[in-house]
């Protein structure tokens, strides 16, 4: 039996909702609590799946961790079982999440070696991870993959400091090398690195433990090989896809919405995109506040042709929030292309909004056209199923919205990604039931 929400949509919300920890940066420093045996503690960390698997995974390797309080831990991995990454514990546990590829550039660095199970996780095109093994070849690790076991091992006794140009500028694993390279021998330079806020996030935390990276924030990162890290205090930032996700639904269910405390600098161009759908929001302090709206424009561009709105790379538009944009387009004034250049597939969900009558063409895999109902039409309740995290939380807004009752099934994936979404939502006046 899985869970599902029923969702009777078409009620304004009303109040306060404060983001949880980001999770993308959430996986990769506690990785980096690896790197040293003295004692970490991290905060704001959020109560979801993905990420207490990893911390569990930690424990299961010998790390001692303390949970201080509800989005508190201490880590500290002095002891750490290599037996462990060998075991069928590790390969079920390490298989089914995909975080858990993170721990290997923090175990090379420290010990030399490593063992992954090929890794799992969401099903928006293929997702792999050719840049971190790349990365880790070029810093002097070699790979063997067993097709008995099903295991790639690592050898990486003699790591050393290069030169290099990542295929690709991904998160993770820019964030996998840089945690290689802060304990290899001599000087690494990454080019092409991803420079994220959670990236960012990451080298200040390697920092304060002793490592030396300069050019943080820029896609030209080089690191001094340390001897040895220390341990450090770190908290995480607000989930910027929480936060694009609130302002979204705020805007399709007419509500007015407060979001408190954002780190607003650190949301690079996802409000002004927001407000190129003619979304209203101010800055209040650290919080969104979001006037409830009957109607919200899409804007053109100055010589009148259609808003193309698309991911890139930050500092672009994460394509995290592409499926939320797209939703959210549905009940705007005008219309909008939506162009998902990063990941194949990921348009995919839109034949449920389809069904609830939504205006979409679906151009390929990559593009999808919505033509605004600007709220002449309303959405109509049916029953589907999330196919991945983002899409799951695009299909609840739409969902909110809706007139009558929708059921949303598979909502484990949503909860991958967001933590006690439904208490969260009811507090703001929405009517949705986990059964």
């Amino acid at each position: 039996m899985t869970n599902a929400f029923v969702i009777n949509g078409g009620k304004p919300l009303k109040g306060e909702i404060t983001p949880q920890g980001a999770k993308n940066e959430a996986l990769q420093v506690i990785s980096a609590v690896l790197l040293t045996e003295e004692k970490v503690t991290i905060s704001n960390i959020p109560d979801i799946k993905d990420v207490n698997k990893l911390i569990e995974l930690l424990g299961d390797m010998g790390v001692i961790v303390e949970r201080i309080n509800e989005h508190t831990y201490t880590f500290e991995a002095k002891d750490i079982n290599q037996d462990f990454f060998l075991s069928e514990a590790f390969k079920s546990k390490g298989g089914g999440l995909r975080g858990s590829i993170m721990i290997v550039g923090p175990l090379l660095a420290r010990f030399g070696k490593a063992s992954i199970p090929k890794p799992g996780g969401d099903k928006i095109g293929r997702r792999r991870l050719d840049t971190h093994f790349l990365g880790f070849e070029k810093l002097g690790a070699q790979f063997n993959y067993n097709p008995e076991n099903g295991f790639f091992n690592v050898d990486a006794s003699n790591l050393h400091g290069t030169y290099i140009l990542l295929d690709e500028a991904s998160v993770t694993g820019t964030a996998n090398v840089v945690m290689a390279a802060v304990l290899a021998k001599g000087t690494t330079t990454i080019y092409n690195a991803a420079c994220e806020p959670y990236l960012q996030q990451l080298c200040k935390m390697l920092s304060r433990m002793g490592a030396k990276i300069s050019g943080i924030g820029s896609n030209l990162l080089t690191i001094e090989g340390v001897e040895k890290l220390g341990g450090t205090e770190h908290r995480l930032l607000p989930d910027m896809i929480e936060i694009g996700s609130f302002i979204g639904l705020a805007a399709m269910t007419g509500s007015e919405i407060t979001i408190k405390d954002v780190q607003y600098k650190e949301l690079g161009m996802i409000p002004d995109v927001f407000k190129r759908l003619g979304i209203k929001l101010e800055l209040r302090g650290d919080d969104i506040f979001i006037p409830a709206q009957e109607h919200y424009e899409i804007e053109t561009f100055i010589d009148g042709s259609i808003m193309t709105i698309a991911d890139a790379p930050w500092p672009g538009f994460t394509p995290d929030l592409l499926s939320i944009v797209l939703v959210v387009a549905i009940q705007a004034k005008g219309s909008v292309l939506i162009h998902q250049k990063m990941f194949e597939s990921r348009l995919f969900f839109v034949d449920k909004l389809l069904d609830m009558g939504a205006q979409i063409i679906l151009c390929d895999p990559h593009r999808a056209t919505v033509i605004g109902l600007d709220n002449q039409v309303k959405l109509r309740g049916i029953s589907m199923t999330s196919p991945d995290i983002r899409a799951g939380v695009s299909l609840l807004i739409a969902a909110l919205s809706a007139q009558g009752q929708s059921t949303i099934y598979n909502i484990e994936q949503i909860e991958r990604g967001y933590q006690h979404i439904d208490t969260r939502l009811k507090a703001l006046g929405a009517d949705i039931t986990r059964i």
